[in-house]
């Protein structure tokens, strides 16, 4: 029983993370005026996407205008590290 548990505890927390990434694109979209696939492309192509997986447990309970300027930010940061 105690088995069980842990591996749906385990899915439960990949299921919210999954739905916190696709928050954060959504949100990134409209916030940029970009398609789905456009967003995913940025924050994918900038390494968004796995910090924000990286960092779900304090991100995921931020608010929607203060994950979209920590987008921006690291956004904004990898760029200057690419240059």
């Amino acid at each position: 029983m105690q088995r069980n548990y842990m591996v749906i505890t385990m899915e439960k927390k990949q299921q919210d993370k999954a739905y916190f990434l696709s928050f954060c694109i959504e949100q990134y979209k409209n916030e940029k005026h970009l398609s789905g696939k456009e967003a995913a492309e940025v924050l994918e192509r900038y390494g968004v996407l796995d910090y924000l997986a990286e960092h779900y447990e304090m991100l995921h309970t931020q608010s929607r205008q203060w994950l979209l300027e920590d987008i921006d930010e690291f956004i904004s940061f990898r760029r200057k590290e690419v240059s």
